[in-house]
């Protein structure tokens, strides 16, 4: 298995050089040259598995350059008790009838992030050897707020890397500023951004594709790599939950093997739909991908009329982890569904950057609707959806996965589909402890944010996650708060050039 560039489809490289480079030299992303086949005997099989066991078979058909070996000591090292709170690694709760929750949210950071950045360390460090790389890795991450915070756990003290983090300044939530405020380890950073989380985006795009300080780094004896999920080495441990939840369902007796089910994924870069996506085309039986956005809803909008515009009002919402304008991995699906055509990429992703708006043919618009339904919520419909959970179903679930139920919800009503559904749930509700606690009672609270934590937990009986209670007393570490403009320049004196 080979990896092209969405923007030069000449560029071929194995799966350890994608993982190590992150992002094609062109700017474009890496995607494998064709999407594996998965039998449905095999997800039986899958079925009967461990989850870690799940992942190995997964990933073997993806990187196809790693042994056996090699594919075990990542999934083994990642994929344990030490690291989940949960020996099924990702938990299916049943909602209502008919509609389940894929919980991925009880590892170290209690986001679904942790499911691909605590294997995505030993698939660098295990690719890096393999192409025989004598640099050290500088990772470089743009967050709306989990990724952050997974990526520092995941790559914290890791031997032959350095992470450094930027964050929205006022586009995160309390607890999620604090976890990474607070981080531990020797080779870390933080920073906060003035500006939303598209501007720490395109600023870390706009590093990594910058020919002057790349050669600063090489002289330096130092390379990028991207944790982000434009890195296929995050992706690709996210199409592993998808498989492994529906094999789950086959097993539990839940639905038959080979029957359809819908998922519903909140996202605002597009990669855990992706990953999505991805399980489908591999053999998952999926009926429809729905696509869930908060107010921030530029996928909503491009999914019903190929029209993608970011153009407009920018809002700072109860879920800031989908509080993003621009949608980096919509690129790989692009190119799949236009028979990889890098040529109309770079056309279309050109205009996104000079003109911020891009129209699809009428054949991609086609396969959209085919493929993907989508829709969105604003706050006060988010909070009225985790009270109305939790009186029915006495089941508490934070922002994001709101926002993901109050779609569904209206997609059934309007549809009359009845599929049984998966629901990703994205992050525990701690996280976001004030929207959460607002939700519950029904007025805002003033009170301590632990203390907010503190009153959930009595209201929901769920047991406030270890590495959440802990950061009460943690002392904080980080407090930069930089410009957009001074990006760049914060990178190079961080790292000492």
């Amino acid at each position: 298995m080979f990896y092209k560039s969405t923007r030069n489809s000449s560029v071929r490289v194995s799966s350890a050089e994608a993982i190590t480079q992150g992002i094609s030299v062109d700017g474009g992303l890496f995607v494998p040259e064709q999407i594996p086949e998965l039998t449905l005997d095999e997800i039986r099989a899958v079925g009967e598995m461990k989850y870690a066991d799940r992942a190995a078979h997964i990933f073997a058909k993806y990187l196809t350059d790693f042994t056996e070996a090699e594919i075990r000591y990542c999934t083994d090292n990642a994929y344990s008790t030490k690291n989940f709170e949960t020996e099924s690694i990702a938990e299916i709760a049943h909602l209502f009838d008919g509609t389940y929750m894929l919980e991925l949210w009880h590892g170290p950071t209690c986001a679904f992030k942790d499911m691909a950045l605590q294997i995505l360390p030993y698939f660098l460090t295990t690719s890096a050897k393999k192409i025989k790389l004598d640099k050290k890795i500088v990772i470089l991450v743009a967050t709306s707020g989990d990724t952050g915070k997974a990526a520092l756990e995941g790559f914290r003290d890791v031997e032959g890397t350095s992470i450094l983090v930027f964050y929205p300044e006022d586009g995160v939530s309390p607890m999620q500023k604090r976890q990474m405020k607070t981080q531990e380890g020797s080779n870390v950073g933080v920073c906060a951004i003035k500006g939303n989380f598209d501007d720490c985006q395109n600023g870390v795009k706009a590093i990594f594709t910058n020919d002057s300080v790349k050669a600063q780094l090489d002289q330096n004896g130092m390379m990028f790599s991207s944790a982000n999920s434009i890195n296929w080495g995050r992706l690709v441990p996210q199409v592993v939950y998808y498989v492994s939840a529906y094999a789950e369902l086959v097993k539990d007796g839940e639905i038959e093997l080979g029957d359809k089910i819908n998922i519903v994924v909140p996202t605002g870069n597009f990669g855990n739909i992706l990953a999505a996506y991805y399980a489908k085309h591999m053999g998952v039986p999926v009926n429809k991908l729905i696509c869930a956005s908060n107010i921030n809803n530029v996928l909503t909008d491009f999914i019903n009329t190929g029209v993608y515009d970011r153009n407009r009002k920018f809002y700072a919402t109860v879920s800031p982890s989908m509080d993003i304008l621009i949608s980096s991995n919509l690129e790989r699906l692009l190119y799949i569904m236009t028979g990889g055509d890098d040529a109309v990429i770079r056309e279309w992703f050109g205009k996104l950057a000079s003109e911020g708006r891009y129209e699809v043919t009428d054949d991609v618009k086609a396969k959209l609707k085919e493929e993907f339904a989508a829709g969105f919520c604003d706050d006060e419909q988010t909070k009225a959806t985790i009270h109305d959970i939790y009186d029915k179903f006495s089941y508490t679930c934070d922002t994001h996965t709101a926002v993901a139920v109050k779609v569904y919800n209206d997609y059934k009503a309007e549809t009359g589909d009845t599929t049984k559904t998966v629901i990703a749930s994205t992050a525990s509700p701690y996280k976001f402890s004030a929207a959460v606690l607002e939700a519950l009672e029904g007025k805002a609270s003033d009170i301590d944010e632990y203390d907010k934590v503190d009153r959930i937990a009595e209201l929901s009986d769920i047991p406030v996650p270890a590495a959440l209670a802990d950061l009460r007393t943690k002392p904080e570490r980080f407090g930069d708060v930089i410009t957009k403009e001074e990006q760049k320049d914060y990178v190079l004196r961080t790292l000492g050039i």
